[in-house]
């Protein structure tokens, strides 16, 4: 059966079955497979003058995001991954290159360094301020039962300057003032205002007021502008769903006039997926709920403004297991609002749009190189350590193009020193690790970890009896165990991050795979704040030093690295059938009717937007949503964005109106009404396409 053929049967099967359809059909590495050659990495940017969300599909939190000239400027959450604090650039807001670290690592103590039975997991940095003045770039975070830290450079590639102020400042955003002073807006749900001393190191006596309390709905996660004058912060409240409200003043001090809701209930669709209920004394999992319409919404962002005068706003979305990823979003004003979204449709991002205009043409990149053969001097900037490192225990020059990881007691993955780490990258990726164990002694444990809780890990245990393959399940807390008669061993694991699950094997010959253990469950929790991470690591659970792990290389293969999983049909005769009902748009008697799916043509209108044409007729909208067919050459009225969904079914936005169109589940009228795809697809807004044949375009 062909994958159109597959596709066009799952229009009236649910998101789990088109998921695993879209998988098969795109030759997700199984277990049992070959390897095939790496794809490259997830790139916002489709090469068509257009960008699909999320910026990164890997996680990127509480995001701040600054232009300073021709540049924009990015940092964020890293929690108790060190080093922390990287610092991004771009010229597009689309496309990013890394720059530095600003906190090479945190060290306060024995839970900084996995010490006496402590730890910060899910603390650490988090929430922090970017911004520039008077030549010098600032970065203001917070550490938990820490005062608020300050990192300081003159050169965003660093070096960084570190000190810490004399109180914390929960979320706070900082303000350089056009008369030279700084103030720092703070708080949850309540939020403070203050002015700052000179050398940022506290507040100025008397100059701290309360400006909202916890009925104004402001919450936290402040960003705080002046703006032709008027002064503007911008937050993240969780009042019937995440959401992101604004206020605005004439005077630092208000009064603030509030907005409840630049943007509400943007999730692209994606359904809230598994979430940890408990974590003591057993894993509790709740399902995923496609009832949910605001579990994964943008939220906790700012705005920021082009050399060419576009606006554009940045926010984060929760999008389950994979982590808190980074969304832009056109801003259009409206009343003196900047509303995230386009005018007929406020509040509401468009997964795909027009990238920012620049004064020339940026090359297609991402941030990290997530592949490593540890052939270099240093680890990638894509590596961060499990809290801090034990530096005289790793290395790359004991045995060169190896990383070579000493093992250190531990009770556990969960509690192992020395775990290096990067983010999980999504929608589907497969890490390999290339693994020499010849090093280990008895009591050691090295392989793969996908670090998260629940944990799962995939490594090799050293034993007076031999070696050993052992998968360990935390939820479970079941072992599997296979004996290893070689030294070298290669370790897999399949994550699909829209189903959430997780296969893994392993192969003697780095060609050859064999599963082991069953199909695991990766969830969103809020101990760590953090996505799934994958993870190397060597540990020796006999309470001693260990030996020595050599790891060769690790290759993350990801067979969906763009914004659209199949190509726009341009020139293609295509057939649109619903994704939830046993319907499709048809063309009857020269008008648009709900029943079996008939053909159209697609035009190709530029800029991933498409025309779909009946014959000598095209679908067009008016500004009203009514959908007609028209003859004559198209034009806006007639194009639609072509969107994917993150679970890979067609959404078409109107340029008219920038609504969906749909068929109305209830009455199988054809109109072009909807702000956005519902998770659960129940509002007639998703379309599953087929091939109906190779035509000419016109």
């Amino acid at each position: 059966m062909t994958k159109l053929t597959h596709l066009h049967l799952a229009a009236r099967l649910g998101r789990t079955a088109v998921c695993a359809i879209l998988l098969t059909a795109v030759a997700l590495p199984t277990a049992m497979a070959g390897r095939q050659a790496p794809a490259r990495t997830w790139t916002a940017d489709n090469g068509n003058g257009t960008f699909t969300n999320p910026l990164f599909y890997d996680e990127f939190s509480d995001p701040d995001l600054i232009r300073v000239g021709d540049w924009f400027y990015l940092t964020g959450t890293t929690m108790h991954a060190m080093p922390g604090l990287p610092v991004l650039r771009s010229k597009d807001l689309v496309n990013w290159e890394f720059l530095s670290y600003a906190s090479p690592k945190l060290d306060f103590g024995p839970a900084f360094r996995l010490e006496d039975g402590k730890g910060i997991y899910g603390q650490g940095i988090w929430a922090p301020s970017l911004r520039f003045h008077n030549g010098t770039f600032y970065i203001f975070t917070n550490i938990n039962h820490r005062a608020t830290q300050v990192y300081s450079a003159t050169d965003p590639r660093g070096p960084w300057k570190h000190h810490e102020m004399r109180r914390g400042l929960h979320d706070l955003s900082v303000l350089f003032d056009d008369d030279g002073k700084a103030y720092a807006v703070w708080g949850h749900q309540t939020l403070q205002v203050a002015q700052l001393n000179d050398d940022l190191t506290d507040i100025v006596p008397g100059t701290e007021k309360t400006l909202f309390d916890k009925d104004q709905g402001m919450g936290e996660g402040a960003h705080f502008y002046k703006i032709n004058g008027k002064y503007f912060i911008l937050s993240a409240n969780y009042a019937g769903g995440f959401r992101m409200p604004a206020a605005r003043a004439d005077h630092v001090y208000g009064p603030y006039e509030v907005n409840q809701a630049i943007s509400k209930d943007e999730g692209f669709g994606m359904v809230r997926g598994h979430r940890l209920k408990e974590s003591k004394p057993s894993f509790v999992i709740d399902p995923p709920n496609p009832a949910s319409k605001d579990g994964t919404s943008l939220h906790q962002g700012g705005i920021v403004v082009t050399p060419a005068g576009e606006w554009w706003g940045f926010s984060m979305m929760d999008y389950n297991s994979v982590g808190r990823l980074l969304g832009l979003s056109p801003v259009t004003w409206s009343d003196g609002w900047p509303y995230f979204g386009l005018p007929g449709n406020l509040g509401r991002t468009p997964r795909t749009w027009v990238k920012p205009k620049t004064a020339a043409a940026q090359p297609i990149r991402a941030p990290y190189e997530c592949n490593d053969d540890f052939s270099g001097a240093a680890l990638k900037p894509i590596w961060q350590w499990n809290h801090v490192p034990v530096e005289s225990k790793w290395s790359l020059t004991q045995r060169p193009g190896f990383l070579r990881l000493h093992a250190l007691p531990a009770t556990s993955f969960w509690d192992a020193r020395n775990s290096l780490t990067q983010r999980a990258i999504g929608p589907v990726s497969s890490p390999t690790v290339a693994l020499d164990v010849a090093g280990l002694k008895d009591g050691d444990s090295a392989g793969l970890g996908l670090l998260n809780l629940p944990y799962a890990t995939l490594g090799v245990e050293k034993t007076a009896e031999g070696l050993s393959v052992a998968l360990f399940d935390q939820a479970s807390g079941q072992t599997t165990r296979v004996p290893l008669d070689a030294r070298r061993v290669w370790l897999r694991a399949d994550c699909d991050f829209l189903r959430e699950q997780a296969r893994f094997s392993y192969s003697v010959d780095g060609k050859h795979f064999v599963a082991i253990g069953g199909e695991w469950t990766m969830v969103f929790q809020l101990t760590t704040f953090q996505g799934v991470r994958y993870a190397l690591f060597n540990y020796n659970r006999e309470g001693v030093e260990g030996g020595y792990a050599d790891f060769d290389s690790v290759d993350i293969a990801e067979p969906m690295p763009r914004g659209l999983m199949r190509a726009i049909p341009f020139g293609k005769a295509i057939r649109l059938a619903s994704y939830k009902a046993d319907t499709g748009l048809s063309v009857s008697g020269g008008k648009l009717a709900a029943s079996a799916p008939t053909t159209f043509k697609v035009k190709d209108m530029g800029l991933g937007r498409v025309a779909l044409a009946s014959g000598a007729l095209y679908l067009a909208v008016d500004q009203e949503g009514a959908v007609s067919l028209r003859a004559g050459k198209p034009g806006a009225a007639h194009s639609f964005q072509w969107i994917e969904t993150p679970t890979g079914e067609l959404v078409l936005m109107s340029i008219a109106n920038n609504r969906f169109l749909r068929i109305d589940p209830r009455t199988g009228a054809v109109v072009v009404d909807s702000s956005g795809p519902l998770p659960d697809g129940s509002d007639g807004v998703r379309f599953v396409w087929s091939r109906a044949g190779t035509i000419a375009a016109r």
